[in-house]
């Protein structure tokens, strides 16, 4: 299921710099949630596992059940949302996986979402939006009024890659000399994203976008440094990085109290 991918250059570089011991896995197969049966299969190529839980208080009732799981005291790595790339911390030493859905994708694209990766590992902050919220996530959860279970994860992750995003896009501002290709690939994606923004308003506004999936694409641009357009600009801001949750349920109750 599992085996080590050769990193080379600038990507092996940066690993040695913000983590020399974190494991980068090519995964056999694609996976939202790894299966118990495979997670257990990391005990090959891992030194141990130490599963996160949460307390049952953090989940408002209707939570998804993926979410429950990951609360709980079952190894549970990966969740809807992470993408082509995901890491864990619950292993020793940390993983990164990169799972087979980019078969196809640019090499330069890979490497950053590996890089990008590599740095959120490296970073002392939770692995998941429901360590971030805490026990505050059934308040945000009431806080946005009437939206399902399904648009709350995804609301509430969204805003956690704005909030890791406010941390490592000075970081990816400033490879332009050390890890040039990696910074070109971080522009380049950037650059990608950025028509979509100026119409995300009115796409919200005319029922072509919903609000948890514009929300997603206006944090996943707060890592390159766009300017966003409202009200999601006010998410990428040093306030948002100094009050952390407080801040974005704070936001989530103006933008969409009832």
């Amino acid at each position: 299921m599992f085996s080590e991918r050769e990193l080379s250059g600038e990507l092996s570089a940066l690993r040695d710099q913000r983590g020399p011991d974190t494991l980068v896995l090519d995964c056999a197969e694609d996976f939202e949630s790894l299966d118990p049966a495979v997670a257990e299969q990391l005990l090959l190529v891992t030194d141990g596992v130490d599963p996160l839980s949460f307390p049952s208080e953090w989940l408002p009732p209707d939570a998804p059940e993926l979410l429950a799981r990951y609360a709980g005291a079952e190894l549970t790595v990966g969740m809807p949302g992470d993408g082509g790339v995901a890491w864990t911390r619950q292993t020793d030493p940390p993983c990164v996986f990169v799972k087979p859905r980019l078969a196809g994708s640019p090499d330069d694209f890979v490497d950053f979402l590996i890089a990008e990766a590599l740095v959120e590992v490296s970073l002392e902050e939770p692995e998941q939006f429901l360590g971030f919220f805490g026990e505050r996530y059934p308040e945000f959860a009431e806080a946005i009024g009437g939206m399902g279970p399904v648009d709350t994860y995804q609301l509430a992750a969204a805003l956690y890659d704005a909030y890791l995003g406010l941390q490592t896009r000075e970081l990816f501002a400033g490879w332009a000399e050390e890890y040039p290709a990696l910074h070109a690939a971080w522009v380049d994606a950037g650059e990608r994203l950025e028509p979509r923004l100026a119409d995300l308003p009115t796409e919200v506004a005319r029922g072509q976008t919903a609000f948890p999936a514009a929300a997603e694409l206006a944090c996943n641009a707060v890592k390159h440094g766009l300017d966003l357009p409202a009200p999601f600009d006010a998410l990428a801001t040093e306030a948002y990085r100094d009050h952390g949750a407080d801040y974005a349920i704070r936001w989530a109750e103006k933008v969409l109290g009832e």
